[in-house]
């Protein structure tokens, strides 16, 4: 079975011929060069693929892209607001490694205990919230300056210390 990671979504259709903007969190400049193929999820866990025809950089977090079945603004309209996946692989090449979305995947350890995978990160202006799977429920982790110590990009393992407490809510 094939894993996918989001990298954002459509924003925005452009001009006339179905181009549409894909506001990405890669965490670098990209156009997606040597990508052929990116999904676009038309129901929940329902992955449709798109070849792209064309892709241009439009700023650092947003590209162009005309995909291929897509010749116009209606139909172009249609994927607007819709989540962007990339295959697993795909989305380790084209993430940067600083990017905080490239920490999917990893584990929380908090004070040697293994937490859970991160499954979703979660942007925010002084911090992440990093969504795992903790006792079979849902829980948002918070990684910032005070309780982040250490990223270990060989292990894939985010090392933090969490206030007291914290866990006992999930």
């Amino acid at each position: 079975m094939t894993n996918y990671c989001s990298i954002g979504k459509v924003v925005a259709t452009f001009g006339l011929k179905g181009e549409v903007i894909i506001r990405h969190q890669l965490g670098k400049k990209t156009a997606l060069k040597g990508l052929a193929t990116l999904f676009i999820e038309a129901l929940k866990d329902e992955m449709l693929p798109y070849f792209i025809q064309s892709a241009k950089v439009k700023s650092p977090e947003e590209i162009y892209v005309k995909l291929e079945g897509i010749e116009s603004k209606e139909a172009a309209q249609r994927i607007v607001q819709k989540q962007v996946w990339l295959t697993e692989e795909d989305f380790h090449k084209y993430t940067a490694k600083q990017a905080p979305i490239s920490l999917l995947g990893f584990h929380i350890i908090d004070q040697g205990v293994d937490l859970g995978e991160i499954l979703e990160v979660i942007e925010q202006p002084h911090q992440l919230l990093c969504r795992i799977e903790h006792k079979n429920r849902e829980a948002l982790i918070p990684v910032h300056d005070g309780s982040l110590e250490k990223i270990d990009q060989k292990k894939r393992q985010v090392l933090v210390t969490l206030p007291e407490g914290l866990l006992d809510i999930y």
